[in-house]
Formats: C-alpha cells, sequence, structure tokens
C-alpha cells in the first residue's frame, strides 16, 4: 500500500509537470471543477454557464465582455479520452424547449472543454495577435463528493461516527435492529452481509429524500459497475475486541479500505486534483426549510469535503514542485431566484457563515474566495404584495408540481446567520420563532433573443471571479 501510493504520487508529479510546462507555454488551461451535494444545481450551473459564454449578451458582470476583449467562444472535444462529455446540448434543450423541463442529476463523471480566443490588454496588445485559452468544465455527482472525507478515516473512526448520527434519526431504526445483537467477531456470513448492507444502502436513499447531506458513501447511491461487488458490500458495525481475520469486523473492514483505494482514492487523484478553480454550489434554502438538523448537517457535510481542497497559488515553479492547487474558491448559495432580491444579501451571509473555516484556511494559503447568492437559470419573477398592511417582497414562478402559476415567500431570513446557526448546532428539533418554505419552481417558457443566453442571477460574476482574470 505504501509503495503504490509512493509510485502514484511519483507518476502524479511527471504527469503535473509536463502539464505545467505544455500549458505555459502553449495554450492555457484552467480545469474547473463544479461541485456541491446531490440536488444543488450542478447540472443546471453547467449547461446555463455555457450557454452565457457562447452567447453573452446576459453577461455584463464578465470584464473581457464588456471590454470587447473576446472575440470567439467555441465548444471542443474534451482533452481526457475515457470521460464522458457533458451532454450540454441535450440538457439545453430541455430547458429552452416548448416543454421545459429541469434536466436530470449528474449520475456519473462527464467533462467540457470550452475555447476562448481574446485579445490581449494593455500597451503592447496591439502588436501581438489573440490567444487562446481552453477551459475544462468538470462535473461529478454530488454523492462522490461526500466520499472524500473517507480518506482520512479509518474503519473504526468512520463506524463510530456514522452510528452515533444514526442513533439520532428514526430513518436508521431498521438498520441499528439489525445491529443490536450481531457479533461482529463471527466468521462472515455473506448472506448477513447482504442484508446489512442493503439496509444500510435504504437508510442513506431515505435520508437523501428527507433532504440530508450526508449520504456517505455515495457509491452506494450510484452503484454503477460496481452494483453487487464486495467493494459496495459493508456497513458500519459497533466496535468489538478480539476480531479474527475471517471475522465479520474485519472482512468490512477490509471492503472499507477497498473502497478508498479502488474507488475513492483513483477519482481524486484523477480528477479532483488536477483542479484550478472550485465553485462549490449549496441548496441553503432546501437546508432550512427541510429544519435545524437538515442544515447542521449540510454545514458537517460540507466543512469535512472542504478539507479535501488543497488551497493556495499555483505559480510556476510551485506546480512542478508540489503539483496543482485550487487557488479561487467560490461558495455559491444556489436559487436565488426562489426569494425577492431584498434577502440575498441574507442568504449570502448564512452560506459564508456555514463554510467560515474552510474559508478562511484557503485564505492562509493564499487561495481567493468569496460568497454569492446566484441562480443559474431564472424560473420566477419578482413582485410586491400586501400582507398585514405592509408590502412583502415575493417570487411568481409555475410550481413544478402542478404547472399552475404561484407566488412564493418562503420567510423572513435573519440578518444575523447565527439565529439559524447557532439553533442547528445544539440540535432544536424546530425553528422556535420562524416558518420556512421552499416551493420547486419549474422553468418557464422563454423566447431567447439572437445572443442571448438564459436568464440568470450573478452567473456573469461568477464567471468573473472563476475565470475573468484568464481573459
Amino acid at each position: 500500500m505504501i509503495l503504490n501510493d509512493i509510485a502514484d504520487r511519483v507518476t502524479r508529479g511527471v504527469e503535473a509537470a509536463a502539464d505545467t510546462v505544455s500549458e505555459a507555454f502553449f495554450e492555457p488551461v484552467l480545469r474547473l471543477g463544479v461541485t456541491g451535494l446531490s440536488r444543488s444545481g450542478k447540472t443546471v450551473f453547467i449547461t446555463s454557464l455555457v450557454a452565457n459564454m457562447l452567447d453573452r449578451g446576459r453577461m455584463p458582470g464578465l470584464a473581457a465582455e464588456r471590454l470587447g476583449r473576446i472575440e470567439a467562444v467555441f465548444l471542443q472535444p474534451q482533452p481526457d479520452d475515457t470521460v464522458p462529455r457533458f451532454d450540454f446540448e441535450t440538457h439545453l434543450a430541455k430547458l429552452t424547449g416548448p416543454t421545459p423541463e429541469w434536466p436530470e442529476s449528474t449520475r456519473s463523471i462527464s467533462e467540457l472543454r470550452l475555447s476562448f480566443k481574446v485579445r490581449g490588454g494593455g500597451m503592447l496588445s496591439g502588436f501581438t495577435g489573440p490567444r487562446t485559452v481552453h477551459v475544462d468544465i468538470v462535473d461529478y455527482p454530488g454523492e462522490w463528493l461526500l466520499d472524500l472525507a473517507l480518506l482520512d478515516k479509518d474503519f473504526a473512526t468512520w463506524s463510530a461516527e456514522t452510528l452515533a448520527r444514526m442513533e439520532q434519526r428514526e430513518l436508521a431504526h431498521p438498520f441499528l435492529e439489525l445491529t443490536r445483537d450481531i457479533d461482529t467477531s463471527a466468521t462472515l456470513d455473506e448472506q448477513k452481509a447482504q442484508a446489512l448492507a442493503g439496509t444500510f444502502t435504504e437508510y442513506l436513499r431515505a435520508l437523501r429524500e428527507a433532504g440530508f447531506s450526508d449520504c456517505a458513501p455515495g457509491r452506494f447511491l450510484l452503484p454503477g459497475d460496481l452494483e453487487g461487488s464486495p467493494a459496495l458490500t459493508f456497513a458500519p458495525l459497533p466496535g468489538q475486541a478480539g476480531a479474527t481475520r475471517d471475522s465479520l469486523w474485519r472482512q468490512f473492514e477490509r471492503r472499507y479500505n477497498a473502497y478508498r483505494s479502488k474507488v475513492v482514492r483513483p477519482f481524486f487523484r484523477d480528477h479532483f486534483a488536477r483542479i484550478d478553480r472550485q465553485v462549490v454550489l449549496v441548496d441553503v434554502l432546501e437546508a432550512i426549510h427541510n429544519g435545524p438538523e437538515a442544515l447542521e448537517d449540510l454545514r458537517r457535510a460540507m466543512g469535512e469535503t472542504l478539507t479535501a481542497f488543497r488551497p493556495g497559488r499555483n505559480a510556476f515553479l510551485s506546480q512542478l514542485l508540489r503539483g496543482k492547487r485550487v487557488e479561487r474558491i467560490l461558495f455559491a448559495a444556489t436559487k436565488a431566484d426562489h426569494l425577492h432580491h431584498e434577502q440575498h444579501a441574507q442568504l449570502a451571509a448564512i452560506v459564508e457563515a456555514m463554510v467560515a473555516d474552510a474559508k478562511q484556511r484557503a485564505e492562509f494559503a493564499g487561495a481567493k474566495t468569496e460568497a454569492l447568492t446566484l441562480a443559474a437559470f431564472r424560473a420566477t419573477t419578482e413582485d410586491k404584495v400586501d400582507h398585514n398592511g405592509s408590502e412583502v417582497g415575493v417570487v411568481r414562478g409555475i410550481l413544478a408540481s402542478s404547472g399552475k402559476r404561484a407566488a412564493a415567500y418562503p420567510g423572513a431570513l435573519p440578518d444575523d446567520p447565527a439565529q439559524l446557526l447557532s439553533p442547528a448546532r445544539s440540535g432544536a428539533p424546530e425553528w422556535l420563532d420562524a416558518d420556512y418554505s421552499a416551493m420547486k419552481f419549474a422553468p418557464p417558457v422563454m423566447n431567447l433573443r439572437p445572443g442571448d443566453g438564459p436568464p440568470h442571477i450573478r452567473l456573469d460574476r461568477a464567471a468573473e471571479f472563476l475565470i475573468g482574470d484568464r481573459l
């Protein structure tokens, strides 16, 4: 295992050095990672970002476009021959067709290369021709993101932490009943092992449907070719001394370690560790709607996941010696169109408070960070209505459940994020002095003018922060 790790690091260092030299002297490449937990809007974000880069009429916040430096933007085949292409055209057709619908959630890794032909700035710009900048956008399931936290946990630690959380949740009772009298030192019985793993998987599915975020291991929910394999046939177990090599405990420990080394580590090495810029999408409104426990679960899951980032500046020499680092991280609260703009500042403050520790670590290491609210694809319009003699800001849209138009007011978010985060951390069962709701809106029918991408909120600001300096 140690020799394999050393070989991996050496190979990765040689590849990174070759890529760095190539990019420095030829056409620069920027790898943009789009991450976030399930249903945070990754697919919609990438689809709208690409569409608005190809047709930039709604991107005034992107300085290179505003100053006329972008001559052309075009799609190219992605450089990784073993990674599927992000199906941009199909997703865009679903969003903008005659009967619009949201595209399906991400179920596997995919990639897209967006190439920019840009003119340089400054006094010497007239003596140099346009240059090409490639942006490789990498998309992968939010469930896989959670697995990165497992790299630093052995089986005993993961089991203890997972079981401690499960004890507080009714959804976990069927699994916990199976483990009450189980003898983990007994010889492995494959049928019992499959029953434990199957019941644990059902718990993770129920947890996700209830709006919780910490649903690791992620491949249990999206197994793909691994379905039924020993690498997905394990579950957390209570600790028990004296376990032999053939015992249930040792076999589950072996399978857990195989999951980390054969599934999680290659993903981290081949994709996640090569990221230059990172956008972290967070559906804070849905978590608030689901209550204090869901909000705390989201905060904890994001905190654990963000520890996998390697923030810092990507200077030429540092890339050769240490490998790439994430030099810019954007924390984005999605679905800002579900709120009147008067509450966007409160939403941004909440997401910034939730990731405060990771943000401070990143800035200390030399990375730039920013938190904002955005809607990659705007599905609502704003309005004011009278409520008990005062005006209240609402949003209007088409309900996804019924197809009818409705006005929504999700509740007043507090100016101080601690009013939500403190009761969430203390384990409050519900919000004491507020009632928050979240509606699901369908994408509206629209007629886009030539040169305009889909309507959005602050997507241009997000693009300027993530890639503007390279254009």
